[in-house]
């Protein structure tokens, strides 16, 4: 066993959590193992070092607190005592747990399986399943590209005689699943979601099947029959499971190993590594109305003597496309000539993967320390996948890597296809399971826990997803194939991982660029007529076909050192240019970002141009948050800029995270302050024009919410403008017209008004405006404001009331105005006289 590779949910627990291993136990299958800890918990590993169950409560990731929960959750974490024996069952769908501490009570812990793609069962490349003692987990994408998990259950009729189930296994088209349990085997129709069984209980319990292949529309079973421990494959219809329907019975020279299936190619291998290979042609149409018959014959037997390990998994390799001729498919099992499939990939007890040359026996090693892998090759004809230019995928200890097609003379010796692809990692709580092809993405689950009223959470698996499109578009931008990679990219436009796929790609690319030794860059090219374009510039080529491609760019600036940015725009674009095509488009957010690049490349009379344009143009559209980015961005740059101080105090990492990451202010920003603008920089002034320009704007036309929100967006100083603009933009003309406009423009029944109206009454006490604190006030109802005003000004006092009871728009505050005449009558004494209101 190699050493396992650390898990990240686990390194926040030290021993002294966990204390040391008290147990462990392997699957039957070996394929995993369960580690019983002497103090806390017990963990499940894959050979390879994937964490695929854990049952210590594990914090949030981003915690760097102690791992240790509230006292009160303990309860819902179960071996919270230490483990002090673990033992699998005989099929490794359960485990059991005894806590040290309770050892009268055994803990069962249900399991369900992947679909392994070795031993005697075929490949699911349609489907990703998983599969318990009673049920089918399957893996498939909803409407959104979003991964769910849909629990099949096992009829009870089929699995009550025959549990638990042994091999599931999907068909070429994903319309099928085949389920065999002890003896027998049932057939599931995905799109029309019916059970399919044997008629005849007595034939159902002479089949023990140890193994499941489809080939086209017909199922393969390798049959044990145990009344002369002989192995035979059955060839049955999918449309009826009868040995009436029987297309063929194949005697078998013993107890086979592995076995695969490609078009109309049967793989079988005995110990210790004897090969054959059987051709199927079918005659007449695959129906209940005809008759067909299926002939198969032996087309080659190798023995080969090695004293290497002996084979878990053997797949065809395919022939190159280029080979094979299109044809009809007239038996439907396949639609590509049955050319037949000359080399293999061999997966070994001891995880080395090797390509068997068929022709000649020669094996050639690959790579080690494998436990999955896929082939990916000529499996997905249909319209849309975007795996094509995959030969194969492996999993281990190194995660995932990428096997890509080489069509050189020997294509299984070149260096680019022994190229690994680094970039493809895989959360190591996450264990694969295939492939999606037309969501271009490895399927992979994890563990989740989900908690209840129950003593113990629920552990649940969780499919996962990772795109592999970045990869697939690198390979092929590295072999200059970029009418295929414009048109790969094409079919994922609308995969909700497109965009991230592409700055992942131009970050990948533009990462090894900059990483690259600086005397290998700094060479004298030679002169060739056509320059050779960069795989940095191909990339850019290739993203500038589609509209996210100013946003990838400036994405990737961000995450990478301005240093390095000159070589990204050489390839990119100039900078001013990328602003001013989202200026144009209104990617406003966009285009602030490529601001902090024009300051480094242009200079800041350049970058403040831009960001005064900018400015104006977000307040118009009442971006405000925004627009409070780009001021305090003027008004850092106008300081730097008038105090002279140097390029790489203007542009430090510091600055990038003062513009684009901005914290909220607790403050009124003093830098708006001032008595006169005439003080101010000429730099300042612009930014205070416009602000100036735009809250006018909104006080003329009473957009009082926009005003709030553009005050707190922006840090303006309202309470300087309503000083200066009493008798400007914010004067009030009449009461009435007034009251009743801005009743309109907020709205006293929403909470949002409300507060915005609390927060310009705030303002205007805080100047003493008198003809708005009216208003506002009476709007939310604040009594003990208009008391303390009136109560100073009877004149006031005596217009207000005779004009809302003049007016039968203003009934719904009559109460209010007897409520406030109340209050006035307990303060004052006087005759209260009524008088108009201007």
């Amino acid at each position: 066993m190699g050493m396992c590779r650390s898990c990240p949910g686990m390194l926040r627990y030290s021993v002294e959590d966990t204390g040391p291993v008290a147990c462990i136990s392997w699957t039957p299958d070996n394929c995993a193992f369960a580690v019983g800890w002497k103090f806390r918990g017990l963990t499940v590993w894959s050979v390879s070092g994937c964490r695929l169950m854990c049952t210590i409560r594990q914090t949030g990731s981003n915690s760097a607190s102690s791992p240790m929960v509230k006292p009160n959750a303990l309860k819902f974490e179960p071996l919270m005592g230490g483990t002090s024996h673990i033992q699998w069952d005989d099929n490794g769908y359960k485990l059991f747990a005894v806590e040290e501490s309770l050892s009268e009570r055994v803990l069962a812990f249900s399991f369900a399986k992947c679909c392994l793609n070795r031993g005697l069962s075929g490949t699911t490349y349609s489907h990703q399943v998983l599969y318990g003692d009673d049920r089918i987990l399957l893996v498939q994408p909803d409407d959104a590209d979003e991964l769910k998990l849909l629990h099949l259950n096992v009829p009870v009729s089929y699995i009550s005689q025959n549990w638990p189930v042994l091999h599931v296994v999907a068909s070429n088209d994903g319309m099928y699943l085949a389920v065999a349990g002890s003896h027998g085997l049932v057939l599931y129709d995905l799109r029309n979601k019916r059970w399919r069984f044997f008629g005849d209980v007595t034939q159902e319990q002479k089949i023990q099947c140890k193994g499941l292949l489809w080939l086209g529309k017909i199922v393969i079973v390798c049959n044990y029959v145990e009344s002369s421990n002989t192995y035979e494959l059955l060839f049955f219809p999918k449309y009826h499971l009868d040995y009436s329907s029987l297309l063929y019975r194949k005697p078998l020279l013993g107890r086979p190993i592995v076995m695969d299936v490609f078009q109309d190619y049967v793989l079988v291998t005995y110990s210790p590594f004897d090969v054959h290979i059987f051709h199927v042609v079918i005659l007449g149409e695959l129906s209940p109305a005809s008759n067909p018959v299926l002939q198969l014959s032996t087309v080659r037997e190798l023995s080969i003597m090695s004293p290497k390990s002996p084979p878990v998994s053997m797949r065809f390799i395919p022939e190159q496309p280029d080979k094979g001729v299109l044809k009809q498919e007239t038996n439907g099992s396949s639609g590509l000539s049955s050319e037949q499939p000359s080399r293999c990939l061999i997966l070994r007890t001891n995880g080395e993967l090797s390509v068997l040359d068929m022709d000649d026996g020669h094996e050639h090693a690959l790579t080690n320390s494998v436990e999955l892998f896929w082939v990916t090759c000529s499996q997905f004809e249909e319209k849309g996948s975007l795996i094509k230019e995959v030969s194969w995928l492996d999993y281990g200890h190194r995660g995932m890597q990428v096997w890509y097609p080489s069509h050189g003379a020997d294509p299984f010796k070149q260096e680019d296809f022994l190229q690994l692809d680094p970039e493809l990692e895989f959360d190591r709580e996450v264990y694969p399971l295939g492939l999606l092809p037309n969501v271009g993405v490895v399927v992979g689950v994890s563990q989740r826990m989900s908690f209840s009223t129950a003593e113990f959470p629920c552990f649940e698996p969780s499919p996962q997803a990772q795109t592999i499109l970045h990869c697939l578009l690198r390979h092929l931008l590295q072999r200059d194939k970029i009418e295929e990679a414009l048109r790969l990219a094409n079919l994922s436009v609308e995969k909700p991982h497109f965009s991230h796929c592409l700055e992942w790609l131009l970050f990948t690319v533009f990462d090894a660029d900059i990483s690259r030794p600086s005397a290998s860059k700094n060479q004298v090219p030679q002169k060739v007529d056509y320059p050779k374009k960069s795989l940095l510039e191909k990339t850019c080529d290739l993203l500038r076909n589609f509209p996210e491609y100013m946003d990838v760019v400036v994405s990737v600036a961000r995450k990478t050192d301005g240093r390095h940015w000159a070589d990204l725009f050489s390839a990119a674009g100039r900078s001013t240019e990328m602003f001013e095509e989202c200026f144009q488009r209104r990617w406003y957010r966009t285009a602030a970002c490529y601001i902090l690049v024009i300051a480094k490349f242009e200079g800041p009379a350049v970058s403040q141009y831009c960001a005064l344009r900018l400015l104006q143009a977000t307040l118009d559209e009442s971006l405000y948050e925004l627009a409070g980015e780009l001021v305090r961005f003027l008004l850092r740059s106008g300081r730097d800029f008038e105090n002279a101080t140097s390029d790489s105090e203007k542009l430090s990492p510091r600055f990038l995270g003062y513009f684009l990451f901005r914290s909220p202010y607790k403050r009124q920003s003093s830098d708006l302050k001032s008595n006169s603008m005439k003080e101010l920089s000429p730099h300042i002034a612009s930014v205070m024009n416009i602000l100036e320009s735009h809250a006018s704007y909104l006080m003329s036309g009473k957009e009082l919410s926009k005003l709030v929100a553009f005050v707190k967006g922006t840090q303006f100083d309202l309470v300087e403008y309503l000083q200066r603009e009493r008798l400007g933009s914010a004067r009030l003309e009449n009461f009435a017209s007034a009251l009743e406009l801005i009743g309109q423009k907020l709205q006293m029944n929403t909470l949002q008004s409300r507060l915005d109206a609390e927060f310009l009454l705030a303002h205007m006490c805080s100047v003493k405006f008198k003809e708005w604190i009216v208003v506002l006030a009476t709007l939310l109802r604040r009594a003990e404001v208009l008391v303390d005003l009136f109560r100073h000004d009877l004149r006031l006092w005596k217009a207000y009331s005779i004009t809302l009871q003049s007016h039968d728009v203003f009934r719904e505050y009559l109460d209010l105005l007897n409520m406030l005449e109340e209050q006035l009558c307990s303060v004052s004494d006087l005759t209260l006289q009524n008088g108009p209101l201007s």
